[in-house]
């Protein structure tokens, strides 16, 4: 890798854009850099230099990645060096991976309904939430085999 391997200013403010919806700085450069990468994998020595950042910060970035889903390790036969790569179908897959995330909200939503009073703004609202996730659980499988047809027919 050299200085010209930096990542593309598209690829950048695309990390950017998934930073300002909350994703972590790092990490949304980390993916980024992955997905723009010739074959969807790097070292870690290749991130830092990618992302010019330190050694410190990449080992965040993938740990955090890796947690969600993002990125796995790849081991090098006859080199003492992995490589962090995304899996074939790392969007759907880590949508999937959020689906207790939405069953915890909307359990949590129904408890908070039920200790607020009846007819209130507020107890419509936490309810609506509630009822919001149970949508996203139940129809998040039809969609990802949505998916995974127009993804297969390209």
């Amino acid at each position: 890798m050299t200085d010209s391997a930096r990542m593309p200013g598209s690829a950048e403010t695309s990390a950017a854009v998934l930073a300002a919806a909350g994703f972590p700085k790092m990490p949304a450069r980390a993916l980024m850099a992955l997905v723009v990468s010739p074959d969807g994998a790097l070292t870690a020595a290749e991130l830092a230099e990618v992302l010019a950042a330190s050694p410190a910060a990449v080992s965040g970035a993938v740990r955090y990645l890796q947690t969600l889903g993002f990125v796995h390790r790849v081991s090098q036969p006859g080199s003492r060096r992995d490589r962090y790569a995304l899996p074939d179908n790392a969007w759907y897959v880590v949508t999937l991976r959020q689906n207790p995330v939405y069953e915890r909200l909307a359990d949590l939503a129904e408890a908070t309904v039920e200790a607020l009073p009846e007819d209130s703004p507020a107890r419509a609202r936490v309810d609506e939430m509630g009822r919001f996730y149970r949508f996203l659980m139940a129809r998040l499988p039809e969609l990802l085999d949505e998916w995974e047809a127009e993804r297969l027919e390209v």
